[in-house]
C-alpha cells in the first residue's frame, strides 16, 4: 500500500508538472514616446537650420540660389548652356569638391579631397552630394547648401565635422561617362 501510494504521487507529480510552456508577459510596454521625441527634436533642429541658411541666402541676393527638391539649396558658379547629359545610375562622374561651414571657414580643401571619381548610385557618398551631382552636367560649377541630416547626420564624418553640422560645398563637374 505504501509502496503504491509512492508510485501514484511520483506518477501524478510527472503528470501534473509537465505543462506546456506559457509566454512571459513583457516587463515594460514601449509607447513610441522615445520615437515621437526624437521626430520633434529633428523636426525642431531641421527648422532652425533652415532659417539660418534662409538667412545666408538672403544675404547674397545676387547668387540666384535654387531650392532642390530633396531638401538643399543651390546655384550654378558656371552653368552649361548646352543640353548635355546629367549623370545616371551607373555614369562615372569625375569632379573636384571643397567643404566648408555656414561661416564660409573651410573644413576640406579640394586639394585635402582629391578629384574623385564616382560610380553615380553605387558608390558611397554622403545623400546631398549624391543628389546634386544628378542637377550638374559636364564642365558646370554649383556651389550646394547642405543642411545637416543631407550632409554627414548625427555622425557627422568622424573627423571634422561633428554631429549634426550643415555645410557649404563648391562642387566642379569634370566628366561624365556613361555607362555602357
Amino acid at each position: 500500500m505504501k509502496h503504491n501510494l509512492i508510485i501514484l504521487i511520483i506518477l501524478l507529480t510527472t503528470v501534473f508538472g509537465c505543462k506546456t510552456p506559457e509566454a512571459r508577459k513583457p516587463v515594460s510596454v514601449n509607447s513610441g514616446s522615445f520615437i515621437n521625441e526624437s521626430v520633434e527634436r529633428n523636426k525642431a533642429l531641421n527648422q532652425k537650420e533652415t532659417e539660418v541658411i534662409e538667412a545666408i541666402m538672403a544675404k547674397q541676393p545676387e547668387k540666384n540660389y535654387q531650392t532642390s527638391g530633396n531638401g538643399f539649396w543651390y546655384y550654378y558658379n558656371t552653368k552649361v548652356e548646352d543640353s548635355t547629359a546629367t549623370p545616371e545610375f551607373g555614369d562615372l562622374v569625375t569632379f573636384d569638391y571643397n567643404v566648408k561651414d555656414l561661416k564660409g571657414n573651410t573644413i576640406y580643401t579640394k586639394e585635402e579631397l582629391q578629384t574623385q571619381h564616382y560610380a553615380m548610385d553605387q558608390q558611397e557618398l554622403f545623400s546631398g552630394l549624391r543628389e546634386g551631382l544628378k542637377l550638374m552636367q559636364a564642365g558646370e560649377t554649383a556651389t550646394f547648401i547642405f543642411p545637416s541630416q543631407k550632409a554627414y547626420g548625427y555622425y557627422g564624418d568622424e573627423n571634422k565635422i561633428g554631429t549634426n553640422i550643415p555645410i557649404i560645398c563648391e562642387v566642379s563637374v569634370h566628366s561624365i561617362t556613361q555607362k555602357e
